[in-house]
C-alpha cells in the first residue's frame, strides 16, 4: 500500500527522471567494478536511484557451463532479458506493481527479481501473490538509472537497449571501456573461473566499439581506460549521465511502410555478402576435404549437404526469418556467419568421423 502511495506522488510530480547506461567492453575489463563504484556514488552524492543489471549474474548458469553456445541462443537470452527490463520499467512508468511475465524462464526471472531486491528497487507484494512485485519508495521517488553491465562487444546489441530508451522516451548512453587485450588476459587468469583465453580472444577481434561519428545514436558515447578511477573520469561519467537524463529519446512512431522498403533494401545487400561469405566456406571446406582424401563418392555427398545448407540459409534471410534481424540497424551478420559455420562443421565431422 505504501509503495502504490509512492508511486501516485512521484507521477503527480511531473515526469519521471529515467535512464538507461549501457556498459560495454572486453571480459575483465573492469567493468563490474566500476558499475559497483558508480552505483555506490550516484547514490551517495546525487540520491539517484540506481539498478546494476549484470548480465553474467542473470543469465542461466549452463548457458556458461556449454561448450559450444549456438549464437541465436545468445541473442534469444538477451532478449528474454530486455523484455524483464521492459516490465520493470512500464511498472516505474505507470506507477503501478510488477507483474511476472507469462511464458519466462523461470530461474533467469528469479535472478532479475533477486537482484532487483537486493538493490532496494522491488519487494514482494504478499506471500498470496507470489509473482507479483511492489515499487520500493527508492525506486519510485528519484531519478533512476539501470546500468546494463555485459561486454556488448556487437554494435546491434546496444541497439537493442537503445530501442528500448527510445520506446518509452528514456535517457540512453554508453560507457566503453577501453582496455588492453593482455590486461583482460591477465586478470582472466586471476579469476575463480576463468573464461577460456580464446572467447576473449575471439572477442577482441569482434568488438565493435561505439562509434559516434558514422552512429547518430551513439553520440552520447563515452571512453574511459580501464582502471577508470580517477576524478576526472568520474566527472566525465557524471557529464554523460546528467545529459541523458536530462535529454530523453523522442519516441518515433513505426513506419510500417518504410521498415518494409528498408527490410527489402537490407535483404537485398545482405544476401550478395552472405551468398560470396557462404560460397567461400564452402569451397574450401571442400578443398580441405580433398587434401584430407575422402573418398569420391564422400566428397559427392558433403558436396550436396553443404549446398543444401547454403540455400537453406539464403532462404531464411530472404523470408526474414527471425533468428536473423534483417533491418539495417540490428542485422549481425557475424551471428548469421557463424551459424552458419557451426552447423557446416557438424556435417563434415560426420564424414570425417566415418572416415577415420
Amino acid at each position: 500500500m505504501k509503495a502504490r502511495e509512492d508511486a501516485r506522488g512521484a507521477r503527480s510530480e511531473g515526469p519521471r527522471k529515467l535512464g538507461l547506461c549501457v556498459l560495454c567492453g572486453l571480459p575483465a575489463a573492469g567493468k563490474s567494478t566500476l558499475a559497483r563504484a558508480l552505483s555506490h556514488r550516484l547514490r551517495q552524492e546525487r540520491g539517484w536511484a540506481v539498478g546494476v543489471v549484470a548480465y553474467d549474474d542473470v543469465m542461466p548458469d549452463a548457458f556458461f557451463e556449454e561448450a559450444n553456445p549456438l549464437p541465436s541462443q545468445w541473442k534469444l537470452l538477451r532478449q528474454e532479458l530486455l523484455k524483464y527490463l521492459e516490465n520493470f520499467l512500464l511498472a516505474v512508468i505507470n506507477g503501478c506493481q510488477m507483474s511476472a511475465p507469462p511464458n519466462r524462464a523461470e530461474a533467469m526471472w528469479e535472478d532479475f527479481i533477486t537482484s532487483l531486491k537486493d538493490q532496494d528497487l522491488v519487494s514482494s507484494a504478499a506471500p498470496e501473490a507470489p509473482s507479483h512485485y511492489l515499487l520500493t519508495k527508492t525506486a519510485v521517488s528519484r531519478p533512476l538509472f539501470l546500468i546494463l553491465d555485459d561486454n556488448f562487444y556487437y554494435q546491434s546489441m546496444r541497439y537493442e537497449v537503445y530501442q528500448l530508451a527510445r520506446k518509452y522516451s528514456l535517457g540512453f548512453c554508453q560507457v566503453f571501456l577501453d582496455c588492453s587485450l593482455e590486461t583482460c588476459l591477465q586478470r582472466n587468469g586471476r579469476r575463480p573461473q576463468p573464461l577460456p583465453a580464446e572467447t576473449i580472444h575471439l572477442m577482441g577481434s569482434k568488438i565493435e566499439r561505439p562509434n559516434p561519428e558514422k552512429n547518430a545514436w551513439e553520440h552520447n558515447s563515452l571512453t574511459l581506460q580501464s582502471p577508470a578511477c580517477s576524478s576526472e573520469a568520474s566527472l566525465k561519467l557524471t557529464d554523460l549521465l546528467l545529459t541523458a537524463l536530462e535529454n530523453p529519446l523522442k519516441f518515433v512512431e513505426d513506419n510500417v511502410e518504410q521498415k518494409e522498403t528498408d527490410r527489402i533494401i537490407c535483404s537485398t545487400n545482405i544476401l550478395h555478402q552472405v551468398d560470396q561469405t557462404l560460397r567461400r566456406a564452402v569451397s574450401q571446406t571442400m578443398k580441405e576435404a580433398k587434401d584430407e582424401q575422402l573418398l569420391p563418392y564422400k566428397l559427392k555427398l558433403l558436396a550436396e549437404e553443404l549446398n543444401k545448407l547454403k540455400a537453406k540459409f539464403l532462404e531464411d534471410l530472404r523470408q526474414g526469418n527471425k533468428k536473423y534481424l534483417c533491418f539495417r540497424e540490428t542485422i549481425d551478420l557475424s551471428d548469421v556467419i557463424s551459424f552458419f559455420h557451426y552447423e557446416k562443421d557438424n556435417i563434415v565431422q560426420k564424414y570425417f568421423s566415418k572416415q577415420h
